[in-house]
């Protein structure tokens, strides 16, 4: 339906049907409920739109009653909530609401030179109007006469639009008629001046301006504004009349920062002065510009030029388009400009302040303090610092816009940039805009060396991003034509002082908190000129930490190594790191983790760039640090890194370990093994390694130091007696000895006794706070209550394990647990939660490089498909997971149950023959008991003979401890054999199978 307000009130279906809505009383409610289309109208303002400041007795019910007669006559949708009633209509439907954008956007389009556009669109709003608003609602004189304000407005806006276009002669008769109704109106007495001017009789134009006066005076007792005496003195002259300085016309598409224009808009709204800083090149320029492109009446002034800041007024004054001769030649600048701006509502854009940041700060002030009506919009590169106003830092492009507006300006430069699109190029593409920062100005620049490089050459030539990016738009000023020229006129804007600290800082990678730039940049108390970095965008700061963006970091960086001053400042950068490190170790290890954790993470930068030094500098010390850091990367997966780094350590240190530091060196052997397959060294190393943990006596400083061997050696190194004493008597030790010892009952295949030593390292786990050995105890626990059949239990023991690790952002342990969890899922027949589960342990084992976690949840999502009868599915999981498993000790056991699952796929696609051969396959490559156990039950399920079926689901029993109640696939195995055989000759051969436990399995 289309709804009329502009006028008498007027309701039609969509083929144009009129419809009546009845009385006085039901006109004037959908009148006051179009007029909020689509939002809640109160109760309160429906019944004093109804009745006035006297409602009667009962309104409310009679509102009610009112509202649903109109909703019955219509047909229309108005709804009713506590507070009031809302007709849901589209805001495009009702004349007002379509009058109100258009006029919106009109203005806007005016304002950005599209006068043509900006014309049409305003008569098609002026065009709604059938006369008087609102006719039918009594009492309503104030909102009339506000519409009617905003009729006026866009008249006006439509006559600028007209006289742009060389309008004339034909605007005069209407704006005469205009300024009847309108007479102390001196914007429409300068549309007619201007008119008259256009169409040759520039006389009457200067008797419009004594008109003007004299009504003026007359009524208010006032002179004419300094804008009107402006043109009047310009008509004199015979000048042309000047115009002021509206936002510059662009020659790209704007992109991508549709947040930060709904930003500034709001703010506009709020606040007198919005400052945009950022450093050079964040594309303050433009935001601002874009920003201001649909407002009305905006001044753009460029202060980029100026050289005094004296000149600031001169600059504004000129941009008004305000000439020499309003008032006395050689005036004071401010004060012209003050009565230029007097009674004017108008957004002033001041540009590029930060050279000029005192003056312009001044001349702000006195406008806003004296001109109600103006607003302004700076940029710089610092606040101006006057109060009220309020700062928006222009954070750098996200990556999404950052790659369009690369492939946008690339576009224009070469004609294969199409191919910016396929996958590889968006990977090298995103990877520019990356080290660029996000920074516009540099994403700019460098798709314009497209012209002449491939994007290969690009991204490998960023390392000297300043002679790289050094061609520029010949049409900016000099400071902002290249990239080295945008940095280095931040760096001229600081002082002695700022530029000292800001080249010291660059000794830190990754930023720093305010302890550690004290602690190495050797300036004490630095926290004023660190404030002052930032306040010139030279600095970012996030809860406490000081950075840089990549681009300045890399200037400073020039800056210091010219000083001389590097390798003073890496050598106090890295011991300050290696004391943090060494003082976070222990912490590590209890219910301190969460935050010392948190810590480690923020300055992993910081740190890599420290053990990267020493290992340069001063090997020892590197391996003090890489001892420190072991456990957390440990705990967070980070074992590309880790892997790299001890390698090129072990090569510095040399063949021997140094006196003192034993733990320390064997820590960074350990810490070289990867368990890949890959290296052929690496077997060298493990048994190094071996030799090395034999002769630590204990009790450790690192006991850390023992998981690390576990985990790279395998479990045959994870409980000795030579275990007991490296671990020492610390409540964190003797519970990492319970957890060691649970593992080998369980592979000795005791579970009772394996869950009695978890329980117990759990309880000394708790004692100590360590989420991590919770996590780990919490996991097997989990595992026996699921082979009893307490899903349930089994499920809440794996939740509180996957809180713990979730706390410690550890992905390994996330993806086991989640693993497990899938498990238990499985057993209780949930195949699709289960398979969910397996996929996320996929996506975390993956994000932590561990390839064999990646393999284990690729096989979990085989026995799902399998168990949900998609064996095609199940199949390319299991292949998938085979190829992925590395040689080591852990991918062996998981190599063994894939090539179960395999058996077991081929048996549901009855092919028995080839399902006994992948067991087969298992059987001979299987080495501990739960891997046997596994593969006994497969053998049970490929058996021909029943009393062999039994005997090895008998010894699968005893080399795990137990069967795995409700495991769909022994289940269907246990009872297809038990209805072949009678009970008591099931039970003595299950019993013999029992007994024979592992020879069962070896010698079948």
């Amino acid at each position: 339906m289309r709804f009329g307000i502009l006028g008498p009130l007027d309701v039609r279906t969509p083929d144009g049907t009129p419809l009546d809505p009845g009385g006085p009383r039901p006109r004037a409610l959908l009148t006051l409920l179009l007029l909020d289309a689509g939002r809640t109208v109160p109760v309160a303002r429906l019944t004093d739109g109804l009745y006035g400041d006297e409602p009667p007795a009962g309104a409310a019910n009679a509102l009610q009653s009112q509202v649903s007669r109109l909703r019955k006559r219509l047909g229309l949708d108005i709804g009713a909530v506590p507070t009031g009633y809302c007709l849901t209509v589209s805001p495009e439907d009702v004349d007002l609401h379509r009058f109100e954008r258009l006029a919106r956007e009109g203005r806007r389009l005016l304002g950005s030179g599209d006068h043509a556009r900006a014309a049409a669109l305003l008569r098609e709003a002026l065009g709604l109007w059938r006369g008087p608003a609102l006719a039918e609602l009594p009492d309503a004189a104030p909102l009339v006469a506000r519409l009617e304000e905003l009729r006026l407005a866009a008249v006006q806006d439509r006559v600028d639009a007209d006289l742009a276009m060389g309008g004339g002669p034909d605007l005069v008769p209407e704006l005469r008629e205009l300024i009847s109704g309108q007479p102390l109106s001196e914007r429409l007495y300068g549309q007619l001046m201007r008119a008259l001017h256009a169409g040759g009789r520039p006389a009457e134009a200067l008797t419009v301006y004594e008109e003007a006066r004299r009504a003026l005076s007359d009524a208010l007792g006032a002179d004419p504004s300094a804008e009107l005496s402006a043109l009047h003195l310009e008509l004199l002259r015979g000048q042309e009349p000047a115009r002021q300085r509206g936002v510059p016309a662009q020659v790209t598409r704007f992109i991508g920062r549709a947040d930060e224009l709904a930003r500034i808009g709001a703010l506009l709204a709020d606040a007198r002065l919005v400052t945009l800083t950022g450093p050079g090149g964040a594309g303050k320029t433009r935001l601002a510009v874009e920003a201001a492109r649909g407002l009305p009446d905006v001044c753009f002034v460029e202060l980029a030029p100026l050289a005094d800041g004296a000149q600031v007024p001169y600059a504004i004054l000129t941009a008004l388009g305000v000439r020499d001769g309003l008032h006395a030649p050689g005036g004071d600048a401010t004060e012209r400009l003050l009565s230029a701006l007097h009674g004017r509502e108008l957004l002033l854009v001041l540009d590029n302040c930060e050279h000029l940041v005192d003056a312009a700060a001044a001349v702000t002030g006195l406008l806003l303090g004296d001109c109600p009506g103006v607003r302004v919009l700076a940029t710089s590169r610092e606040g101006l610092g006057i109060t009220g106003e309020a700062l928006w830092p222009v954070p750098p492009l996200a990556a999404e816009p950052a790659a369009r507006l690369f492939a946008d300006r690339a576009a224009a430069v070469r004609p294969d940039a199409a191919g910016l699109r396929a996958a590889r190029a968006r990977r090298l593409t995103d990877e520019i805009c990356a080290a660029l920062d996000g920074l516009p100005l540099a994403i700019e620049l460098a798709a314009a060396r497209l012209r002449t490089l491939t994007l290969d050459e690009l991204a490998a030539r960023l390392g000297d991003r300043f002679r790289l990016l050094s061609r520029g738009d010949r049409t900016k000023a000099p400071r902002h034509r290249t990239l080295h020229a945008v940095v280095e006129w931040s760096w001229e804007l600081l002082d002695d002082e700022e530029r000292d600290l800001a080249r010291r800082l660059t000794v830190f990678p990754s930023g720093a908190t305010l302890d550690a730039v004290e602690a190495v940049c050797g300036i004490p108390y630095p926290e004023d000129l660190l404030a002052s970095l930032v306040e010139k965008s030279f600095l970012d700061v996030t809860d406490g930490r000081y950075g840089m963006l990549r681009t300045i970091h890399a200037f400073c960086a020039r800056q210091l190594a010219a000083a001389g001053e590097e390798e003073r400042l890496r050598d106090a950068h890295a011991a300050y790191f290696l004391r943090l490190a060494e003082h976070a170790e222990p912490m590590l290890r209890g219910g301190d983790q969460l935050p010392w954790l948190a810590g480690l993470a923020a300055e992993s930068g910081n740190l890599d760039g420290a053990l990267r030094h020493l290992t340069r500098t001063d090997p020892h010390g590197g391996l003090r640090l890489l001892a420190a850091l072991s456990w957390f990367w440990r705990l967070r997966g980070l074992y590309g890194e880790r892997r790299a780094r001890a390698l090129e350590l072990l090569d510095a240190v040399g063949a021997e370990p140094p006196e003192g530091l034993f733990e320390e060196y064997v820590l960074c052997v350990i810490n070289t093994i990867a368990g890949d397959g890959d290296d052929p060294a690496e077997p060298e190393r493990l048994a190094r390694a071996d030799r090395l943990v034999a002769a630590l006596k204990g009790p450790l400083r690192l006991p850390h130091l023992v998981v690390q061997w576990s985990v790279a050696g395998g479990p045959d190194h994870s409980m000795t007696e030579l275990v007991r004493a490296q671990v020492g008597a610390h409540p964190w030790g003797v519970a990492l000895l319970d957890l060691g010892l649970g593992f080998q009952e369980q592979f000795a295949g005791r579970p009772d006794a394996a869950e009695a030593a978890f329980a117990g390292a759990l309880a000394g786990f708790r004692e100590t706070g360590d989420r991590w050995g919770m996590a780990n105890c919490l996991d097997p626990l989990g595992m026996f209550a699921d082979w009893r059949g307490e899903r349930d239990r089994a499920l809440a023991l794996l939740d509180e394990g996957l809180v713990h690790v979730r706390d410690l952002a550890a992905p390994e342990e996330t993806a086991d647990l989640l693993h497990q969890r899938a498990t238990v899922l499985l057993h209780r027949g949930d195949f699709e939660e289960a398979a969910a589960h397996y996929t996320r342990a996929t996506d975390l084992a993956r994000t932590a490089g561990v390839p064999d976690k990646v393999a284990t949840a690729r096989r979990g999502l085989g026995d799902a498909a399998r168990l949900s009868g998609d064996t095609a599915r199940a199949r390319a999981h299991y292949e998938a997971a085979l190829e992925t498993y590395a040689a080591n000790w852990f991918s062996l056991g998981q190599s063994v149950r894939t090539l179960v699952g395999l058996g077991r796929t081929a048996l549901a696609e009855s092919r028995p023959e080839e399902a006994a051969d992948w067991v087969e396959q298992a059987r001979v490559l299987a080495s501990d008991t739960g891997e046997l156990a596994e593969v006994a039950e497969a053998l049970a399920a490929v058996a021909t003979d029943p009393e062999e079926a039994a005997r090895l689901l008998g010894a699968a029993h005893g080399l795990r401890g137990t069967l795995i109640a409700g495991d769909p696939d022994v289940v269907r195995v246990e009872a297809a054999t038990r209805a072949r055989l009678s009970p008591e000759a099931y039970e003595k051969a299950f019993e013999q199978g029992r007994s024979l436990r592992s020879a069962a399995v070896r010698e079948r």
